[in-house]
């Protein structure tokens, strides 16, 4: 049965800035959101104040009520949540909940996931997909379910990723596009005109990429990949958490480089700078011309910044 958007009762679940987005276009929607399930709130900063999450922060703005958890099984919790009476629940960037949350409302738990999916299922689509060197990613809104990332699509947009594009300017891209995305979800449930289509469960998905956890080794340059590889883990990695080696004793971190593919000779991970403007890595194919850099220790800079500064070793 068709119930007016307006009407629904949405309970809204998420924590980071990318959350915020799909929060602020619900509610610029007219939509109803209920209640707000999010961290709580952490120390942070040097003098380890208590910090609210980016998504508390706007849940306050609007005058929502707020739940923080620290264990989404806890059954206060679960009964607070009940008291809220939702008829759907919309999860951007939250942690994994139990089924007895998100199977809770009448109309189910709506996930937004920042990939095409099936494929890039897990933790970190936006990274994966830039690191792999795709030309187009996405969004998808889908129903929750047991398995992480394996419900009903709902609905899915697609979004070119350039040749320059970083993890942080495809981030802002799909935070914008998945609040969209997340309005034209809630209306078309209110209005029952979505048609639901369940993903491939078949031995065909094992041969799909996916986007775990990124961990310290992801980050780690080899430069003994092909030029096109290295430039892609740096733009997949940039501004957090950044790809590294280790150089001078110490570690590098690249957030932004141009590539060149060329024939040089040279053993990969040599380097080579004109102590002025220049300083460059050697990979299988090529050269990786280092243009923002960060040395452990220090603020990050553009390379001809660092050079003027900085006595390089003798090679």
């Amino acid at each position: 049965m068709p119930i007016p958007f307006q009407q629904l009762r949405i309970v809204f679940m998420g924590t980071p800035s990318f959350a915020v987005a799909s929060l602020r276009a619900l509610i610029d929607a007219g939509a109803n959101v209920v209640g707000v399930i999010t961290a709580p709130d952490r120390p942070a900063g040097r003098g380890l104040q208590l910090q609210p999450s980016e998504v508390k922060k706007a849940a306050i703005e609007f005058g929502i009520p707020i739940l923080q958890p620290e264990k989404l099984k806890d059954p206060e919790f679960q009964e607070q949540l009940r008291a809220w009476k939702a008829d759907v629940q919309v999860v951007v960037a939250f942690r994994m909940l139990p089924e007895s949350v998100w199977n809770m409302p009448p109309m189910g738990s709506i996930n937004l996931h920042a990939s095409l999916l099936p494929k890039y299922r897990g933790a970190a689509p936006i990274n994966w997909a830039i690191i792999q060197g795709e030309k187009e990613t996405g969004a998808t809104t889908f129903r929750l379910k047991h398995e992480i990332d394996t419900g009903g699509i709902l609905l899915q947009r697609e979004l070119p990723i350039s040749e320059t594009m970083n993890a942080g300017e495809l981030h802002d891209q799909l935070m914008l596009m998945g609040a969209d995305l997340i309005v034209e979800t809630i209306k078309g449930i209110a209005s029952a005109s979505l048609t639901e289509r369940p993903q491939p469960q078949d031995e065909s998905v094992k041969d799909l990429p996916t986007a775990p956890k990124i961990h310290t080794e992801t980050c780690r340059i080899d430069w003994n990949q092909s030029t096109a590889s290295v430039n892609n883990l740096i733009r997949g990695l940039s501004p957090y958490p950044g790809a590294f080696t280790n150089w001078n004793q110490t570690t590098l971190k690249v957030f932004k480089a141009t590539p060149e593919c060329c024939e040089h000779g040279q053993p990969a991970g040599t380097w080579h700078s004109d102590g002025k403007n220049t300083f460059s890595f050697a990979t299988q194919d090529g050269w990786i011309h280092l243009n923002e850099i960060q040395l452990a220790g220090k603020k990050r800079m553009d390379v001809s910044s660092w050079l003027r500064g900085y006595k390089l070793p003798d090679q």
